[in-house]
C-alpha cells in the first residue's frame, strides 16, 4: 500500500483524534507537583492545526500544507519538536505524487533529523529518544503496516526506559510526557490505517473546542463598538481562496496579481499559495472590496472579517494598529492583567496573552511582531517552554530582524526589560539584557497538587526554576520560609507580585512583614493577577 495525500492527512487527523482521548493523561505526566502540566494540549494543538488542513492534488503538497499549518499552530517545545517532525517529513515528500514505503522509510528519518535540529541541546530521554529509536527500529519494514507494527512497539519500549535516562522523570516516577504524545499520535495513525480511528465526540469535542479557543482569544464586548463609534483601524481579513479552473488556468496563473492587488488595499499582508489554494491574512478598510474582487480567480473555503477597532479595545492594546515604524520594539509574554499592565507600562509594543499552562502558539507571536512594527524587535518569552516557540517564529519572520532575549522567568524578563537602554549598539544590548536577567533570582509559590518527597498534597511550596526549597500548609509561611531560603537580606530590591488567588490584605501584610524581617532591601508589592503561582518573588 502507497501513501497518498488522503491517507496521509487521514493518518493525520486519526493521530489528532488518539490524542485528543488521552491529552489530559499526558498533561498528568508533570514531573513537577504544580498544575503546570500542559504538553498533552500543546501537542493536541499542534497537530489538530495540521488536522484542519485540505487535501491537495499531490502527496507532497497535501504535506508542505499539513507542516505549515502545523508550524502557524505550535505551542510549546513539545508542540514546536513535532511540528519539525512533521515538516522533515514533509521536505521529503516534496514532489512526491505519493510514496511507496522506501520513500516513507527516507521521510520518517527527515523527520529525526528535523526534530533533533530544532533543539539547539538535544537531550536523550525525551520525545526526541522516543522517535529515533522508533524509527531506527522500523528500518526495513515491507510495507507502511509492517512499518506501524514495527515502529508503535518500539516507542513503546523507548518511553518506559526514559525514566533511565534522566533522574528528573526517575524522582517523580513518570515517564516522557512528549515521548507518550508521540507514541499516542502513532497509535492513532495506525487505527487509521487499519479504518479505526477515534472520533472525537461530546465531552471530548468540547474540551478540544476549549483548549482550541486559549488564552488569546477573548469574549467579546460588543457595546465597545457603539452607535458613535468611528472605524478606526479597519478590518482583519483573512480567507482561504480555492482557484477555479473555469475562471483561471491553473498551470500558467501567476499569484502575484492577487498579492500586487491586496498590497494596494490594505497593509500587514500575509499571503502565500499551495497548489490550488490562496491563503490570505490583510488589515483593509474594505473587506467586501477585497473579497468581491478576488472571487474573479476562485471561491472561498473560508472567510474570517474582524473589527480592529474592537480588537484594539478588547486587548486594551493602544496605539496597536496603525503605529508608526521604529526603530526598536518589545514583545513579551505575559498573563495576569497586573503584569501586563507592568510589561506596557515598561515599553512592550505587544503583550503575549500566555505563560504556565497556556502557550502561545507560534501565529500569535508573528501578529504580535506585526503590531510591534520596528526594525528591530526584541522578544522576551518569559517561561522555558516558550523559548522555542518564539525562537520558531523568528525563523519565519521577514518583515524585521527579530531578537530573542531567553527570559525563563516572568522575574527574568521584567528586570531584564527595566535594564534596557535603547541606545546602545544591538550586540551590547542583547548581552546588557541576557546578563540581567542571569543576574535575577525568581521564586514561585503555588500549591502541591501531589505528594512528593519534599511536600504533601494541598501544601504551599516554594521553589526556584525546578528545585523545591520549601513546603508549608499556610501561604504566607511558604513566602517567608521561600524568601529566607533565597537569601533575600542579601538583595537589594525584592519585588513581590501576588497572585490572582491571593487576598490583597494578606499580601500587604506580607509586605510588611518582609520589610521589617530585611530592613536593608527594599520590599515592592504589585497586584500582577497571575494564575498558577500565588506569589512570585523577584529578588536582584
Amino acid at each position: 500500500m502507497n501513501l497518498n495525500a488522503e491517507l496521509y492527512l487521514n493518518l493525520i487527523r486519526g493521530g489528532a483524534a488518539r490524542l485528543a482521548q488521552k491529552r489530559q493523561e499526558i498533561n498528568d505526566l508533570n514531573v513537577f507537583p504544580i498544575p503546570d502540566g500542559d504538553t498533552g494540549d500543546n501537542m493536541y494543538m499542534t497537530i489538530q492545526a495540521g488536522a484542519r488542513s485540505q487535501v491537495c492534488a499531490t502527496l507532497g503538497a497535501t504535506a508542505e500544507t499539513i507542516s505549515r499549518e502545523m508550524l502557524l499552530g505550535a505551542r510549546g517545545n513539545s508542540g514546536v519538536i513535532l511540528s519539525r517532525i512533521f515538516a522533515g517529513m514533509g521536505k521529503a515528500f516534496q514532489g512526491l505524487q505519493e510514496a511507496d514505503i522506501n520513500a516513507f522509510t527516507v521521510a520518517m528519518r527527515s523527520g529525526v533529523k528535523e526534530a533533533y535540529h530544532a533543539v539547539s541541546q538535544p537531550v536523550e530521554g525525551t520525545i526526541l529518544t522516543v522517535l529515533r529509536e522508533g524509527v531506527e527500529a522500523a528500518e526495513g519494514a515491507a510495507g507502511l503496516e509492517d512499518y506501524l507494527d514495527r515502529w508503535i512497539p518500539a516507542m513503546e519500549k523507548s518511553l518506559e526506559h526514559t525514566p533511565q535516562l534522566l533522574d528528573v522523570l526517575k524522582k517523580a516516577g513518570v515517564v516522557d510526557s512528549g515521548g507518550a504524545g508521540l507514541l499516542c499520535i502513532a497509535e492513532g495513525m495506525r487505527e487509521a490505517l487499519h479504518g479505526r480511528s477515534p472520533v472525537m465526540a461530546g465531552d471530548d469535542a468540547k474540551a478540544g473546542a476549549d483548549v482550541m479557543a486559549g488564552p488569546d482569544r477573548p469574549s467579546i464586548d460588543f457595546n465597545a463598538f457603539t452607535e458613535d463609534s468611528e472605524l478606526e483601524f479597519g478590518y482583519c481579513t483573512e480567507f482561504l481562496l480555492r482557484l477555479q479552473r473555469c475562471k483561471v488556468d491553473l498551470d500558467s496563473f501567476d499569484e502575484s496579481v492577487i498579492r500586487r492587488y491586496l498590497e494596494t488595499r490594505g497593509d500587514s499582508l500575509v499571503f502565500f499559495r499551495d497548489g490550488s489554494i490562496v491563503k490570505v491574512h490583510v488589515h483593509t478598510q474594505d473587506p467586501g472590496a477585497v473579497l468581491s474582487h478576488c472571487r474573479q480567480w476562485g471561491e472561498f473555503l473560508t472567510v474570517k472579517v474582524e473589527n480592529m477597532t474592537l480588537q484594539h479595545h478588547e486587548n486594551h492594546m493602544d496605539r496597536r494598529f496603525k503605529r508608526a515604524r521604529k526603530s526598536l520594539g518589545i514583545v513579551t509574554v505575559a498573563t495576569g492583567d497586573g503584569l501586563v499592565n507592568a510589561f506596557r507600562e515598561m515599553g512592550a509594543d505587544a503583550v503575549i496573552a500566555g505563560g504556565q499552562t497556556m502557550n502561545p502558539p507560534v501565529e500569535r507571536f508573528l501578529e504580535a511582531f506585526d503590531q510591534a512594527n520596528a526594525d528591530t524587535i526584541l522578544v522576551f518569552p518569559n517561561n522555558s517552554n516558550i523559548i522555542l516557540t518564539a525562537r520558531q517564529a523568528a525563523e519565519i519572520y521577514k518583515a524585521s530582524r527579530i531578537e530573542v532575549i531567553p527570559t525563563k522567568t516572568l522575574g527574568e524578563g521584567y528586570y531584564a526589560l527595566a535594564n534596557l537602554d535603547a541606545e546602545q549598539p544591538l550586540e551590547t544590548l542583547r548581552e546588557t539584557l541576557a546578563a540581567a536577567a542571569r543576574s535575577v533570582t525568581t521564586g514561585q509559590i503555588s500549591r502541591a497538587i501531589r505528594d512528593t518527597a519534599e511536600a504533601r498534597e494541598g501544601d504551599y511550596i516554594g521553589f526556584s526554576g525546578k528545585e523545591i526549597l520549601c513546603s508549608c500548609p499556610d501561604r504566607p509561611g511558604a513566602v517567608l520560609s521561600l524568601a529566607e531560603k533565597l537569601l533575600a537580606g542579601e538583595k537589594d530590591v525584592l519585588i513581590l507580585f501576588s497572585g490572582a488567588d491571593a487576598p490583597e490584605q494578606e499580601a500587604r501584610s506580607l509586605q510588611s512583614q518582609l520589610e521589617k524581617q530585611y530592613p536593608l532591601t527594599e520590599v515592592i508589592l504589585h497586584d500582577g493577577g497571575q494564575p498558577v503561582y500565588d506569589y512570585l518573588l523577584v529578588m536582584c
